[in-house]
């Protein structure tokens, strides 16, 4: 672990039960806003998700304009129709779950017409100015309202990351009443998307620090405990405000020690068979962990001891027990199913695995290196 390192964060961030509904005396004092867009999808706006807000908008005097287009795993060509949309509003609002979030943040970018997108791809390569942006998740899982991070689906099965400073919000809120009536499946994708954002910070090889450290430990604890309950009972605001803060606190782990190989591995299962990228994470993470155990045990072992009573001294078995207890919470969670069980063939593997290999941004970060014969294997491990 390094002692010099870099931390970056959000640095206003409310967090409560139906916090939202103050938002339009937020903008008001923060940004003496009179437009806002909300960058959101359609399924929000039909469950009515964004009444609250657009009222508490109303009463302050805010005209707010929806763009609902969002859709998973955004395109260029979209996020492109978002900053359209964007370029009259003084502050753009992200809500949603990660794709609206991601969304938001690069239209909060290109409404300034000072750069194009093509130009942002890698780390911090953006050299544009934004609008102000607030994020407002409404589940539990990619942390994005706190990372400087936007995924975008470059080609019919690629994707391309901006990393950036400039993307770092200036206000999220947190709001448990907004993630009310989520379906489970969807509470135990996303949740085990953010511990895997979690472990992945903790055992990150480049940029591991004190405070990431802590910070996925925490994040660890609330999801550990909170996201079986939330996922049996889907209208308990305790548990939802305890998911949603434990799913931000391993966001700003990860944005500042980043996330390897088990996403780097998911990916492609996104970007090829369009599978929810929570699911993927959660389909490849017990065989990533298995890789890693050889040279991650001491890491992995102190995650058992964190979560996982009467455990034994010994530190291999310790790393062991971790292990199985993320696989239990995954078949409790309904998330215990293979590759094949999705259509997904033997024959495609060989080409997850070639395209495993373009994510080079994520698998630097693991603890071991994955070569093609290393992903092919975990492939069919989880086939």
């Amino acid at each position: 672990m390094s002692v010099s390192f870099v931390f970056q964060t959000v640095n206003d961030i409310r967090c409560g039960a139906a916090c939202s509904h103050e938002l339009g005396a937020m903008l008001q004092q923060k940004f003496a806003a009179k437009n806002v867009l909300i960058i959101t999808d359609s399924g929000l706006v039909k469950l009515g998700k964004l009444t609250p807000l657009l009222a508490s908008l109303s009463a302050n005097a805010i005209q707010a304009k929806v763009f609902d287009g969002v859709v998973p795993d955004p395109s260029d060509s979209l996020i492109l129709r978002a900053a359209e949309h964007a370029q009259n509003a003084d502050v753009i609002i992200g809500f949603g779950g990660g794709s609206s979030m991601d969304t938001a943040k690069l239209a909060a970018v290109l409404a300034q017409n000072e750069q194009p997108l093509a130009e942002m791809y890698g780390v911090e390569q953006v050299k544009s100015t934004r609008k102000p942006l607030v994020q407002i998740p409404t589940t539990a899982g990619t942390g994005s309202e706190v990372t400087p991070i936007s995924v975008v689906t470059t080609g019919e099965t690629t994707k391309s990351g901006v990393v950036s400073s400039v993307l770092y919000a200036d206000l999220v809120l947190l709001d448990a009443s907004l993630l009310a009536g989520m379906p489970a499946h969807i509470t135990a994708e996303t949740g085990v998307d953010a511990m895997v954002h979690a472990i992945e910070a903790f055992t990150s090889k480049i940029k591991k620090n004190p405070l990431s450290d802590n910070l996925a430990q925490q994040a660890l604890r609330l999801l550990s405990h909170s996201l079986p309950l939330a996922y049996t009972d889907i209208h308990n605001l305790e548990h939802r405000q305890n998911t949603l803060l434990g799913a931000m606190l391993a966001g700003q782990a990860f944005a500042n020690a980043p996330v390897a190989g088990v996403h780097a591995l998911a990916y492609p299962l996104g970007g090829i068979f369009h599978l929810a990228h929570g699911l993927t994470n959660a389909l490849m993470l017990p065989h990533v962990l298995v890789f890693n155990i050889e040279v991650a045990e001491a890491e992995y072992a102190q995650l058992g001891r964190l979560l996982i009573s009467d455990l034994p001294t010994d530190s291999r078995q310790q790393a062991e027990a971790f292990i199985v207890f993320m696989q239990k919470l995954s078949y409790d969670l309904g998330l215990n199913k293979r590759l094949r069980d999705y259509g997904i063939k033997q024959d495609d593997l060989e080409l997850l695995a070639s395209e495993a290999m373009k994510q080079t941004r994520l698998l630097q970060n693991n603890p071991k290196p994955i070569f093609y014969d290393d992903a092919l294997a975990l492939y069919q491990a989880a086939w």
